[in-house]
């Protein structure tokens, strides 16, 4: 059995040094000699959407900026657990770029251990594996968002990114998940990473959020090839939402604050208030997802229902880049979202390589290696001057 306080309790708490983030929580060490620095106990906890904004337990005002780190949504079908370390140091590192948050991509059957995924990179050790990385982005101050990445219906293994998730296992995840992080609020949930029901409803987009609300039926589907893809039963953002509410309630903790994105991968946000699943909690924000090839890329549109929800509850753009190696458009959407007071986080702290243009991995890759931290490109340099200025 997980235990429910996740690594923490394996860690030796002890005092910061005097770095402090933009919130003044004290984060320990300086990156040089990661073993020595004892764990901090000042990281922020009590996450709670007050308003348009995010605060702590202590009334803080929260302003998420961080990075992605992928890896732990496909390395465990293929074998690992990680792309790459997940050591102390390589925590460090990414503290260096004065991040205060870090988005952790999940894989549904690994953290269920179900549908065949190898005994040792699923279940017990995946969740183990997820829990100690946890506690290493505490140790650091650094607020973990846990985010559902990979899934599959039935008895299918989850490996490739869905268009939405599945009601056969996705709500058990988030019930599991949010018990083994019900004593942690100061873990951030996203319940399912780039939804697509617009796909199922082409020309219909009441349809669309309907479904991304509620649910509906995956029709059955044949593909190029020939090959038949069976239909299943797909859930809502409300299912997934009162999975983890559930969860909390029975574990008799407070609430974790939730974002979600919309439809069309993330980027479209147009129908986000109207359709925004009932929280009795109070606590959630959206998600947004924004890339140089997506449809809303500009100011424009950024006005319009982006604007809207960020004046009125937490706007996180949980993952933000650009494929051509360059740093302008990502410069500008920085400009909009801290003109704006939302939160933002770069796709994504992987050392894949020299910058390829418009490759699906080469061109998002922040850093040259994982313990330098030495910005890949000018989007990486764009992204490391907004985060460490002057520097």
């Amino acid at each position: 059995m997980i235990r429910k306080l996740g690594a923490l309790g394996l860690l030796t708490l002890g005092c910061g040094s005097d770095w402090q983030n933009d919130q003044g929580y004290a984060k320990p060490g300086d990156g040089q000699t990661p073993d020595e620095t004892p764990a901090s106990t000042d990281h922020p906890v009590g996450l709670q959407a007050v308003g348009n904004h995010l605060e702590d337990e202590a009334g803080n005002v929260i302003s998420l900026r961080g990075v992605n780190r992928s890896g732990t949504e496909y390395k465990c079908v293929q074998g690992g657990m990680f792309d790459g370390p997940n050591d102390e140091k390589s925590v460090a590192a990414i503290a260096s770029w004065h991040v205060n948050a870090v988005r952790v991509p999940l894989n549904e059957t690994c953290w269920l251990g179900i549908n065949g995924v190898p005994q040792a990179n699923s279940g017990d050790a995946y969740k183990q594996a997820i829990v100690d990385y946890v506690g290493l982005l505490h140790k650091y101050s650094l607020i973990p968002i846990l985010e559902l990445h990979w899934t599959a219906p039935g008895e299918e293994k989850a490996i490739s990114q869905p268009l939405v998730p599945d009601l056969d296992h996705a709500p058990d995840m988030w019930a599991d998940v949010a018990a083994t992080f019900a004593a942690d609020t100061g873990v951030i949930f996203e319940p399912f990473n780039e939804p697509v029901y617009d796909r199922l409803f082409p020309g219909d987009p009441e349809g669309a959020w309907a479904c991304w609300r509620d649910g509906c039926t995956v029709p059955e589907r044949t593909n190029n090839d020939g090959t038949v893809v069976p239909g299943f039963e797909a859930a809502g953002i409300q299912d997934l939402l009162d999975a983890i509410r559930t969860a909390e309630a029975e574990a008799g903790t407070p609430s974790h604050f939730v974002l979600q994105g919309g439809l069309e991968y993330s980027n479209d946000l147009s129908g986000w208030l109207e359709h925004q699943p009932d929280d009795p909690e109070s606590n959630l924000g959206a998600a947004w997802h924004i890339y140089n090839f997506n449809r809303c890329t500009t100011t424009t549109c950024f006005d319009g229902a982006p604007a809207e929800i960020a004046a009125t509850m937490p706007l996180v753009a949980t993952e933000i880049g650009q494929n051509d190696c360059q740093g302008a458009f990502v410069t500008g959407v920085m400009d909009w979202l801290d003109a704006h007071e939302a939160g933002y986080l770069a796709w994504s702290w992987n050392a894949f390589g020299e910058c390829q243009a418009g490759s699906s991995s080469h061109a998002w890759s922040l850093v040259q290696d994982y313990y330098s931290a030495r910005p890949n490109s000018d989007y990486a340099q764009a992204i490391h001057d907004r985060l460490v200025p002057g520097e």
